[in-house]
C-alpha cells in the first residue's frame, strides 16, 4: 500500500508534457509520431546490452516501441552518430542555491521569491547536463514546491522534481539556525524542527500536508555547520521510529543525513530506505544496510569539494567546518571501495550545490575511482535509482512503456564514464532540450 501509494504520487510528477509554455531548444512532436535513430543504445542498463541502429519511437511523452534500424519518416532525431542511454536521475540535489561565502547573509536577506528565481536558473543547468528526474533534498518549502510543480506543467524547463522541502531535524540540531542572534534565528528557523516522538509524529504530517513527496532528515551533524557539534548523532531512537513509521505510513520514503556511524546505524534500525553519504559507517552499518534492504547515496562528489575547499588556505570555510571537510574527504574513496565490496545497492547522487550545479556528472568518474564499473555507475544514475525512488520501468530505462527522458553523448560511456560530462542531446518527456552540433562519431 505504501509504495502504491508513493508511485502515484511521484508519477502525477513524472507524467510527459508537451511543450506548453517551456522553452525546450528543439522541440520534438509529443502528439505525433516522433523517431530517433541511435547509432548504439543503452535501452537497459539493466541488461547492460549495448544495440546498434536501433529506432525509439515515441508517442505522447512515452517510448512505444524499438525498431531494428533506422526507419520512420516525418520526425526524425538523428542520433545515429552517438551513443544513447535513459536520462539520468540525481537523487541528492538542492536546485534553489549554490553554496559560498554569503551563504549566511542570504538566509536573511533573500525571499522565497529570489529562491524561486535562482532555481529556474540551476534547474535549466541541470537539465541541459542530462538529468531529466532530481531528488531535491532540503530547500524553501514554498520555493522548492512551486519550482517542482512549474516545471510539471511545463511552464519552466528543468528536471522532474521529488521535493523533500524543509529538512526535518532535532532542535538545535544540524537543521536548525546558527550562527545569528536567537531573536534573528527563531525568525528564520525551518517549520520541521521536532524534538520527543509525538513532535516528531506531528511535524511529519504536517510537512506531508505542505506538499513533501519524500522525508529527509538530519541524523547526525554535517560539514558545512556553524555548529560545533561534530558529526555525530543527532535524533534519539524513539524519534527515528516515529518519523520513519509516520512517513511509511503516509507513502512516503525516508532518507537520512548521517555521517557518523552510530547515527548511521540507529537510521537503519528505524527503518530508513536510505542513507545520504555514510561517511563513517562500519561492518554493522553494511550488515543493516542488507538486513533492511537500504540503499546509500554516496554523494563522493560533494565529500571531494568539501575536501577541497578545506585544504584551501583561502577558503570560506570556518576553522571547525574546515577540519570536518578534510577529515570526511579522506574517508570517501575507503567508504565507496567497502560498500562496491559489500553489494550494498548504491544510488547516484551528489549534493549538488556544494558542488556546481551542472557538473553533477563528475560523480560517475569518483564511483569508478571507488571500484565502480563504468555500467555500475550508470545504473545507480538509472535503473536503480528509479527502483529506489518506486519508479522501476518508467523513469531509468528506454524500454517500451517508460518515459521519453534520453541522453546522448560522441563516445562510449562504457568505456570512459567522463564522456557523460559531455552531454549533447537531452530529451525530456519526448521534448528536446538540448541538441547541440553534430560531430564525426567514433
Amino acid at each position: 500500500m505504501k509504495r502504491t501509494l508513493l508511485a502515484a504520487v511521484l508519477w502525477s510528477l513524472l507524467t510527459p508534457l508537451a511543450a506548453q509554455g517551456s522553452e525546450p531548444t528543439s522541440p520534438a512532436s509529443a502528439r505525433g509520431l516522433t523517431y530517433v535513430h541511435a547509432g548504439r543504445v543503452l535501452a537497459d542498463p539493466g541488461s547492460g546490452r549495448v544495440e546498434r541502429r536501433k529506432t525509439l519511437v515515441i508517442r505522447d511523452g512515452r517510448i512505444v516501441e524499438i525498431r531494428d534500424g533506422f526507419v520512420g519518416e516525418g520526425d526524425i532525431v538523428d542520433l545515429s552518430e552517438r551513443f544513447v542511454l535513459p536520462g539520468l536521475i540525481d537523487s541528492h540535489v538542492h536546485l534553489l542555491h549554490e553554496n559560498g561565502p554569503h551563504d549566511q547573509l542570504h538566509r536573511v536577506t533573500k525571499t522565497s521569491a529570489d529562491w524561486a528565481i535562482d532555481g529556474v536558473w540551476y534547474a535549466g543547468v541541470t537539465l541541459r547536463a542530462g538529468f531529466t528526474t532530481v531528488v531535491n533534498l532540503g530547500d524553501d518549502n514554498e520555493a522548492i514546491f512551486a519550482l517542482r510543480d512549474g516545471i510539471a506543467a511545463g511552464r519552466i524547463p528543468g528536471p522532474r522534481v521529488i521535493a523533500a522541502g524543509s529538512v526535518v531535524s532535532p532542535h538545535g540540531g544540524e537543521g536548525d539556525v546558527h550562527g545569528y542572534r536567537w531573536d534573528v534565528a527563531r525568525t528564520i528557523q525551518r517549520p520541521t524542527l521536532c524534538s520527543g516522538a509525538d513532535e516528531c509524529r506531528r511535524v511529519v504530517r504536517q510537512h506531508i500536508q505542505r506538499g513533501a513527496d519524500i522525508i529527509k532528515i538530519v541524523a547526525t551533524g554535517a560539514v558545512l555547520s556553524e555548529a560545533a557539534t561534530g558529526v555525530g548523532r543527532q535524533f534519539t531512537d524513539e524519534e527515528l521510529r516515529a518519523i520513519v513509521e509516520t512517513a511509511h505510513m503516509l507513502g512516503r520514503r525516508v532518507t537520512a543525513h548521517a555521517h557518523a556511524a552510530e547515527g548511521i546505524n540507529a537510521a537503519l534500525r528505524a527503518g530508513v530506505d536510505a542513507i545520504e553519504h555514510g561517511t563513517y559507517l562500519d561492518d554493522e552499518s553494511l550488515r543493516l544496510f542488507r538486513e533492511k534492504g537500504a540503499y546509500l547515496i554516496p554523494t563522493l562528489l560533494a565529500i571531494n569539494t568539501v575536501g577541497e575547499w578545506g585544504r584551501d588556505p583561502q577558503s570560506f570555510l570556518n576553522p571547525r567546518a574546515r577540519a570536518k571537510a578534510i577529515a570526511v574527504s579522506e574517508r570517501m574513496f575507503d567508504m565507496g571501495r567497502r560498500v562496491r565490496a559489500s553489494g550494498v545497492r548504491v544510488v547516484f547522487g551528489t549534493d549538488a550545490s556544494v558542488a556546481a550545479h551542472g557538473t553533477n556528472a563528475r560523480e560517475f568518474s569518483l564511483l569508478v575511482k571507488s571500484g565502480f564499473t563504468p555500467l555500475d555507475a550508470i545504473r545507480a544514475a538509472t535503473v536503480v535509482a528509479a527502483e529506489y525512488l518506486g519508479l522501476a520501468g518508467e523513469i531509468g530505462t528506454l524500454l517500451p512503456g517508460a518515459a521519453a527522458d534520453l541522453i546522448a553523448v560522441d563516445g562510449d560511456p562504457l568505456t570512459d564514464v567522463t564522456e557523460l560530462e559531455r552531454v549533447r542531446f537531452v530529451m525530456k518527456g519526448g521534448v528536446v532540450y538540448r541538441n547541440d552540433a553534430a560531430t564525426p562519431g567514433p
